[in-house]
Parts: C-alpha cells; structure tokens; sequence
C-alpha cells in the first residue's frame, strides 16, 4: 500500500473515499472494489484455513499454522467461558471462529500494497478492504443478530421466555413494563452499533495511514519519507485490526450468552422454593417418626 502512495500522493493532496465504487458489471449487477477484494480475500482465507486444517497435528507445529490454532483456541475458550452450560456454548463455535478470522483477515487486507487510495481507477480505488464498506458491516451485524436471536429463542425454550428477560419484574407493572420495552429497543440497535463500530475504525485507520504518507512525502522531493511517517501508524493499524474483530465477536457471544444464562438462571430460582418447601416438609415427617 505504501509504495504506490508515495507516488499517488508525492504531486497531489490524498483523496478519500468512504464510499465503495463500482469497478464492473455483470450481468447487470455492479461489483463494487470492496465486493471485488472481499470476494479475493474469502477465497484466499478458505483455501489457507483448509491447508492448515489438514497439517494441523496433535503436536503444536510452527509457523503459521500455530497461530491460527492459537486463534481457533482463544475464540473456543471466549465463547465456551460466556456460558454457564459450556455445552451449549460449544455449538455456537465453529460460527464465532469463522466470524472472528472472516473478520480478521478481511481487517488486515487495507494493509496490502495496492488497497486503498494508493491505485485509483476511475476516481475510486481499485480495491477496498471489505469491512471498510458500510453495507458489508452492516449485513454483519444484521446476519449475526439474526443468529443471536433465533439461538436465543431456540435455548431459553420459546419466545415467551425470550421476552421475558426483558422485563424485571411483572410487564403489568407500568415502570416494568416501560423499562421493558427500552430493552427491547436498544436490543435492536445492536446491529447497527456493531456495524458502524468496525465499519467507523477501519475507515479511519486506512485514512490516518494515507494522511501521514502525504505529509511524509511533503518532507522529502522523491517521498522516501512517506514509509517511515507511515509506519507508525501502519503498525498500530496491525493491532487495532485484531482488536475491532475481537470486539465484535466477544459482543455478540455475550448479547447470546447473557440471554441464556439469564434464562437458565431465572429456571433454577423458580426450582429452588419447590425443593425447599420438600425439605422443610421432610422434617415434620422425621420428628413424627
């Protein structure tokens, strides 16, 4: 990315794009350059995890692929520790861990030489790094809303106890009943929230990234200084990558875990007074005897 931005930047003012442009066509439907990279990203990402899948051992090898079992553990281990039933965390993994690199890998791809602003086409980059698209984070949050809801109403036992966690105490209450309904509308405003919280860093990132390697190449007639006032920003980019994937995934593996371990809770509370009305009836008979 930063060898063609100091050429793109070393004559004029950088350019920025917050919008995805449209690269070509087919049969009609436009492709856009985030649509274009994600698609090579995916392809690229299914084709090393498989690779990796099939080297991994029972010994840890080295490498790459130590690093992606390292990945896999920690997401294993995040969304199995959310639960109180680590079994029914356990079914929701492989969709976590998928999300997580899908996430991840996407992230890092603004970091490839040749993404971004530095090689336009048409007054839009050719490519753009697809999680820096606001309808690819947003289809995010909504497909894994949409995941958490059905789970949720599938693991409490029916959307009646779903509802139910929204309210404290009886919905006839009228305080109840309005805090209640504010859950409910900020629940549905998760989705939006974790699509603009990646779509937002990401952005800015790929754009601090531009802006200090135009300012570099202000400093300097043949812009070397264009890599070196970059790379701060480039490493840093590096972690806030992981760190934006991590956030979205640890968010909604506890928007799930909370409701079911708020379902299973609320179950063992209604239990308890039944076993210790046995108990305390267990007594009498003991005495009597």
């Amino acid at each position: 990315m930063l060898s063609g931005v100091t050429s793109q930047f070393a004559v004029s003012a950088p350019s920025v794009n917050v919008a995805p442009g449209t690269d070509f066509t087919i049969a009609g439907v436009p492709i856009t350059n985030a649509i274009l990279l994600g698609w090579i990203i995916c392809g690229l990402s299914i084709v090393l995890l498989a690779y990796v899948a099939r080297k991994v051992t029972i010994r840890p090898k080295g490498g790459f692929i130590q690093y992606v079992e390292a990945g896999v553990s920690f997401v294993t281990d995040m969304v199995t520790g959310a639960f109180d039933d680590k079994a029914v965390g356990r079914k929701y993994v492989p969709f976590f861990v998928t999300l997580f690199f899908f996430i991840l890998f996407n992230n890092w791809s603004e970091l490839i030489p040749g993404v971004g602003d530095s090689l336009l086409v048409h007054g839009h980059p050719l490519l753009r790094p697809m999680t820096a698209d606001l309808n690819t984070t947003l289809v995010l949050g909504l497909v894994t809303m949409v995941l958490v809801y059905v789970a949720s109403v599938r693991e409490v036992g029916g959307i009646g106890k779903y509802l139910r966690h929204f309210f404290m105490g009886s919905p006839f209450n009228p305080l109840y009943f309005a805090i209640g309904l504010i859950e409910m509308l900020t629940d549905l405003t998760r989705a939006l929230s974790l699509a603009l919280r990646l779509f937002l860093n990401i952005t800015i990132g790929d754009i601090v990234i531009v802006v200090f390697a135009y300012l570099g190449s202000l400093l300097a007639p043949v812009s070397v200084l264009a890599p070196i006032t970059a790379l701060p920003f480039t490493l840093l980019e590096f972690g806030v990558c992981i760190l934006q994937a991590y956030i979205f995934v640890i968010l909604a593996v506890n928007y799930l875990a909370i409701t079911v371990n708020s379902a299973h809770n609320h179950d063992l509370t209604e239990e308890e007074p039944t076993e210790t009305i046995g108990t305390v009836e267990a007594a009498p008979q003991g005495v009597r005897g």
